[in-house]
């Protein structure tokens, strides 16, 4: 039985990053994967549902230009939109991305602890010195009455195989993957409803911003049902049937976007003695159990539910490993998260939201900022948005909302911030270049001064030292 420097148990973000990493580094490597490399984000998650968006874009935009007589005859059905993604994913994950990985010895298959240092896959034993968990997670799909007899049902897991879109469908959620699969299927031609318990959509980013989505849904035909207790899930005479009160929707199929459970029962943690709740394995700041050489990166651990985070904390998780060599690129502390939905308009969210700020206590201004009101994103015809900032008097950033346009690329700029502790004052004095989108970013940065500048004391300075 051959010991490795590391041992890394799924293939997903961050078990990438850290095989990545690790052989990179001289280090000896083992990697188990049961599914595909590239876990669920690239094979049936963040990135196919990215292509499937941007096929229903274009489709969209054609129908668009269909009613002004430049195109004509299109359809639906001459276009294969799962194909195409298919296709990109496929062109992922080529012999290219492989490369990579040419140093790790991979191992197809499951594994499971034999006690803390041993892992088992395929009748075989493996050992290491720092092991590191990276299992993910799997679809939730909630004991609603009725909805397990169901067949067929949708997940992220299966619903890229689809050979055909259905005339109708029912998406049971209101998080991103619902919201943005509600929005691609409308585009290519799906009649889609949308229920789930939440107030909002999107129930973790500001109600504001969610109100604007919803607006945008509504006006291209996406029926949205908030605050609604599912009662049961039927089938009757070929239609799924979903009952929750007065609310009675039928389509020919269902998607569940109701959230997700750590994968954590194949690994029989218990042989290893390492601690776990029903949201995942227990982890510290640097994603370390209380087993001092395992560490549990990425979704299954429960912290974060984000590719990108798995990606950090796979790459933090390996640098403690390293220490003390490493630790001066560490960071103490937590660090700021940002996530996105790539809706259109698209949503973006770091740090806290105005309600949560308010819950906590905290004493904030809000610094607001509608897109309609910068000549750019009007003459780029996307006037709808707004960049909201959870600040204080002193300008501390606590959180920020941006809803429209590149949200998702405008919000990394108040995540720099909130890391590493800028205030206000300095989105405002570093210059963005003129007109690009960003200059938003400063431009709330500005008003929000502009307003300190009217204040009683500031004026009497100013009178005072001119």
């Amino acid at each position: 039985m051959k010991e490795y420097d590391l041992m890394v148990i799924g293939m997903g973000p961050a078990g990438m990053a850290i095989s990545a990493m690790g052989s990179a580094m001289g280090l000896s490597v083992v990697s188990f994967e049961k599914h595909k490399v590239g876990g669920e984000c690239l094979n049936c998650g963040c990135i196919p549902s990215k292509a499937l968006l941007k096929a229903s874009e274009a489709f969209h935009s054609a129908r668009n230009l269909e009613k002004y007589g430049i195109i004509a005859g299109l359809s639906v059905d001459d276009f294969d939109p799962m194909g195409v993604v298919r296709e990109k994913i496929g062109g992922i994950t080529n012999k290219k991305m492989m490369s990579v990985f040419e140093k790790v010895h991979l191992v197809q298959g499951e594994a499971e602890f034999v006690d803390d240092r041993t892992v088992r896959s395929g009748g075989e034993d493996y050992r290491a010195k720092k092991i590191f968990i990276a299992v993910g997670t799997e679809p939730f799909i909630p004991p609603i009455p009725g909805l397990r007899d169901i067949p067929d049902v949708l997940t992220n897991a299966n619903l890229f195989q689809l050979e055909k879109m259905p005339e109708s469908l029912t998406i049971i959620g209101g998080g991103a993957i619902g919201s943005e699969m509600a929005q691609a299927f409308t585009r290519l031609g799906t009649k889609v409803s949308m229920i789930h318990m939440d107030p909002h959509l999107i129930p973790l980013g500001d109600a504001e911003a969610a109100q604007l989505l919803e607006e945008s849904f509504r006006s291209e035909g996406i029926t949205v049902h908030n605050g609604a207790a599912i009662e049961s899930v039927s089938l009757e005479d070929g239609l799924v049937v979903v009952k929750a009160g007065d609310i009675l929707l039928k389509s020919q199929r269902i998607l569940v976007a109701a959230g997700r459970k750590p994968a954590l029962e194949p690994l029989k943690l218990d042989k290893a003695g390492i601690e776990f709740t029903k949201k995942g394995i227990t982890v510290d700041s640097y994603m370390r159990t209380n087993k001092r050489h395992i560490y549990a990166t990425g979704d299954c651990n429960g912290q974060n539910l984000f590719s990108h985070a798995a990606m950090h904390q796979g790459m933090l998780a390996l640098m403690h490993a390293l220490s003390p060599l490493s630790l001066p690129f560490l960071k103490r502390g937590r660090y700021a998260v940002p996530w996105s939905v790539f809706t259109e308009p698209e949503v973006a969210q770091v740090g806290l939201t105005e309600k949560q700020a308010r819950e906590k206590g905290l004493r904030v201004e809000i610094a607001k900022k509608d897109f309609r009101t910068y000549g750019r994103t009007v003459a780029d015809g996307h006037p709808d948005g707004f960049i909201k900032i959870v600040t204080d008097a002193r300008g501390r950033i606590h959180g920020a909302t941006i809803v429209g346009e590149n949200a998702s690329e405008l919000i990394h700029e108040w995540t720099m911030a909130i890391q590493y502790k800028k205030k206000m004052h300095h989105v405002m004095m570093m210059q963005h270049s003129f007109p690009s989108v960003s200059m938003i970013n400063k431009m709330v940065a500005e008003e929000w001064m502009m307003k300190k500048m009217k204040t009683p004391w500031v004026q009497k300075l100013a009178r005072k030292f001119i």
